[in-house]
């Protein structure tokens, strides 16, 4: 069995180089923050000195894809294959009988502010826990539910959880509230690479997230069964958090950032209680970055294009990748890439990655001679092959998503940029056929290239 905690990744970075440690004392009252903000796309952080808490504060942690990869233990030219091969292949998860999560168990007196939760940005009016993955069941079907959603602390045991209103955490909810009851819910904080990407899957309600991630594992997931609820959590978690959600009980939220990095103003949240605290004996809490930071975007940007990468192979077989890129927030810009599309297929794709991804509304179309992880290289198949009279699409008044910096009464106009090749395009000479050395020669000093 792998190594199923988030430990093996801190090992590597740091076996790495790639791993700082923070020795002095650190105030989790935006400082925290402002040092995993200002060492954004450097190494991950390990806070060993919390505001006096026995708890490190682990942050930074995934911020570039070459550290999903190395977190699911694989090359990061393989990551787009291991999402695509887990959402084709998943795999059930195990129950374990005891947990390394469970070592410590908290009844009594439950105060989440003895957790180091940081504060993040300064009209924000109190901590927020941004790392941990939500696990609750359907009270209609029994089907569990796996996602993050924030979770403000509000003294004592008492939180709110500020979820949008189309997630399924919230569908759930509002189930329960139908039924007059309470959702049931655990929080795992300081979880394997996995288990914080499947989280952010866009499944079907009533899919088990817990099967795709074992598919990123590769083998089953391991579970536990809570102490105080009937919800099975990551046995290899670090922090596992047990309580309910009260739907009848909203809270105000005020102002909170958002994956753009402004503020906005939700309105209510869902009131909710923890009524038990288990842990690792030495337990590290997690700490994602909201707002505009690079773990935050990827997270949510990697999982995106697995999921709408797959949908469109279902309808467009030359589609081969997608990229939900960093600089559209890891959520409202795509890049696909597709092999000698048919013409009008560009603009299909195009249509149904919108259709697929509601908070998308900048999708770019480009041949698989392009590495869409480079922007300089997008950006030439716009110069070079983009024909701005025949292949803009430009759909003005689409029902946009309430997180969308730009929407005026909930619509925003979509744009999509066809940047292809066209059949025929490369009789005798044009566009079609970038300038190179024989691949035969280039292979090989690829290979040597050390040497020269």
């Amino acid at each position: 069995m792998t190594d199923q905690s988030m430990r093996g990744l801190i090992a590597a970075l740091d076996a790495r180089g790639d791993l700082h440690r923070v020795t002095r004392n650190v105030d989790p009252k935006f400082e925290l923050g402002a040092v995993l903000a200002l060492r954004d796309r450097g190494p991950a952080q390990l806070f060993e000195n919390v505001g006096g808490s026995p708890i490190p504060v682990v942050g930074n942690l995934l911020s570039s894809r070459e550290r999903y990869a190395l977190g699911l233990g694989i090359p990061v030219s393989d990551l787009d294959q291991r999402l695509a091969t887990a959402l084709h292949r998943p795999i059930a998860p195990k129950m374990v009988d005891s947990a390394p999560v469970q070592a410590v168990v908290q009844t009594d007196a439950i105060d989440l502010a003895r957790l180091p939760v940081p504060s993040w940005f300064e009209r924000e009016v109190a901590p927020y826990i941004t790392a941990g993955v939500i696990i609750a069941r359907d009270p209609e079907t029994g089907r569990r539910n796996v996602s993050i959603a924030r979770l403000r602390l509000e003294g004592g045991g008492r939180i709110m959880a500020g979820i949008a209103k189309n997630h399924h955490l919230y569908l759930i909810a509002d189930k329960a509230k139908a039924m007059g009851r309470k959702l049931e819910i655990a929080v795992a904080i300081g979880n394997h690479t996995a288990v914080l990407l499947g989280s952010q899957l866009y499944l079907g309600l009533g899919d088990d997230e817990y099967d795709n991630i074992g598919g990123l594992l590769g083998e089953p997931l391991e579970l536990v069964k809570c102490r105080t609820v009937d919800l099975e959590v990551p046995a290899h978690a670090e922090i596992v958090l047990e309580g309910e959600l009260d739907p009848d009980e909203l809270i105000d939220e005020g102002p909170v950032s958002e994956f753009h990095g402004f503020y906005v103003n939700y309105g209510p949240g869902i009131g909710g209680t923890i009524r038990c605290i288990t842990r690792r004996s030495d337990a590290i809490y997690q700490a994602i970055l909201p707002g505009y930071a690079s773990e935050h975007c990827l997270l949510g940007g990697i999982a995106i294009a697995a999921t709408l990468c797959q949908a469109l192979q279902r309808m467009i077989p030359a589609v081969r990748r997608v990229l939900i890129t960093e600089g559209g927030m890891g959520r409202l810009h795509a890049v696909i890439s597709m092999h000698r599309p048919r013409l009008g297929e560009g603009k299909r794709a195009v249509l149904l990655a919108m259709g697929q991804v509601n908070l998308l509304k900048l999708v770019t179309v480009v041949d698989d001679d392009i590495d869409i992880e480079n922007p300089r290289e997008v950006e030439w198949a716009l110069a070079a092959r983009f024909r701005g009279h025949e292949d803009l699409v430009v759909i003005p008044g689409v029902k946009a998503d309430r997180c969308d910096p730009v929407h005026e009464d909930l619509t925003v106009a979509k744009i999509g940029m066809v940047a292809t090749t066209r059949p025929g395009d490369g009789e005798p000479l044009s566009r079609s056929e970038l300038v190179r050395a024989p691949e035969q020669v280039l292979q090989q000093v690829r290979r040597d290239l050390d040497q020269y």
